[in-house]
């Protein structure tokens, strides 16, 4: 279902910028975290938490056998009953050096503890990336940004399932003469949603 879903926001948004720039954000999480064997920390606001981005990815990695891809998702308030998967806090951040990669999900501006974060782990040498509504303090202290203006038509929902789609379909090439199954799950979307053919 979900490829079903990226395929038609990509029909819907064809001719437009976002397609490019999804796929070249996607691209540069996927070149940060590969060659490193992984270390990507996925982190929202105080009011936001990227369940969805951190599930797509999930998913993501284990459909394109890149598990370089699946985050660690770094949350503003763990409770002790918590499972050790959803159990790490914002110190996380704080350990983060060369070779991770911190990516920052924020709807919302970030408060100042965060971007303090932030700013410590770009400084240990961590790659930061941001997918935001353009908020300049964040974007100063990210490596590579993809904003998104809360429009009618796009919201940062969609953005995050096209860049989780693209991470994971460009992390391997395709074989010689071999159709990969998310290429052919998404021709096969394409073919069930386009009109039928008009008989004369």
């Amino acid at each position: 279902m979900d490829a079903v879903r990226v395929a038609l926001l990509r029909e819907v948004l064809a001719g437009t910028e976002w397609l490019g720039a999804t796929r070249r954000f996607a691209g540069t999480l996927r070149t940060s975290v590969v060659p490193h064997g992984g270390g990507l920390l996925l982190v929202g606001t105080a009011a936001y938490e990227p369940w969805h981005l951190a599930a797509h990815l999930v998913d993501e990695a284990a459909w394109s056998g890149t598990p370089e891809l699946t985050p660690t998702l770094v949350r503003h308030r763990v409770l002790a009953t918590d499972p050790a998967h959803l159990s790490t806090g914002l110190g996380r951040i704080e350990a983060a050096r060369r070779g991770e990669t911190l990516l920052v999900v924020a709807p919302d501006a970030p408060d100042a503890e965060l971007l303090t974060r932030v700013h410590d782990a770009r400084r240990a040498g961590a790659t930061v990336l941001a997918l935001d509504s353009g908020d300049r303090d964040l974007a100063s202290l990210s490596h590579e940004v993809l904003a998104v203006p809360e429009t009618p038509d796009l919201d940062l929902d969609t953005v995050q399932h096209l860049v989780s789609a693209a991470a994971g379909e460009n992390a391997l090439p395709e074989a010689r003469g071999r159709r990969r199954l998310r290429d052919r799950l998404s021709r096969l979307a394409d073919q069930l949603t386009s009109p039928p053919p008009t008989r004369w």
